[in-house]
């Protein structure tokens, strides 16, 4: 079986605006991590009402983020993530104070996101298995590099994303899913 290349939706700065809310980003993963669901559903995970939860998946439709999924109706419609991925750069918000605002939001956003979920595998890590401790990790690097060269090194990082996700697997029952962060940018942060 092969896998279908990631599925990343480019975002313009209007993308950017509707996606940096802190519910319609919860909303996003959600529907990424586990699959359709109602707005109902989702609002009880979530803890929100279904209101709320069905205005704001209209929002985040209307730029392409997710879409309606087969099988309900009305108030039981049923809702996908309509991209696996989504991607910007700052070139994409320059000169756009709410688009650059918006990037910012989102950037720091995930970046507690990652916080939470690290610490939460530092809690547990304790309980799962040698095998998985030994795994799991974190390692940082300092190098050199132009913005051609990182752009260039970032490309390289996403093809091996992409040829492991490709990868049939031999042992599917001891497989779980696994979240890789990374972060590259300049260490000397003094105005340029």
């Amino acid at each position: 079986m092969t896998t279908q290349p990631t599925t990343v939706l480019r975002l313009d700065p209007r993308g950017l605006k509707v996606l940096a809310h802190p519910l319609r980003s919860r909303l996003l993963t959600a529907l990424r991590m586990n699959g359709p669901a109602t707005a109902t559903a989702l609002a009880q995970a979530l803890e929100t009402n279904t209101g709320a939860t069905s205005y704001h998946l209209r929002r985040l439709a209307a730029v392409g983020l997710v879409e309606e999924a087969e099988g309900g109706r009305g108030r039981e419609r049923w809702w996908r993530a309509a991209t696996e991925m989504h991607s910007w750069t700052e070139r994409d918000v320059a000169g756009d104070p709410d688009g650059q605002a918006a990037t910012d939001w989102l950037r720091r956003h995930y970046h507690h996101l990652f916080m939470e979920r690290y610490q939460s595998w530092l809690d547990a890590q304790g309980t799962w298995p040698l095998e998985w401790q030994d795994a799991a990790g974190a390692s940082d690097y300092a190098f050199r590099l132009s913005p051609a060269r990182l752009v260039a090194f970032n490309a390289e990082v996403n093809a091996l994303f992409e040829r492991f996700r490709a990868m049939p697997s031999d042992h599917p029952e001891d497989e779980e899913v696994v979240q890789v962060y990374l972060y590259a940018f300049p260490l000397d942060l003094s105005p340029r």
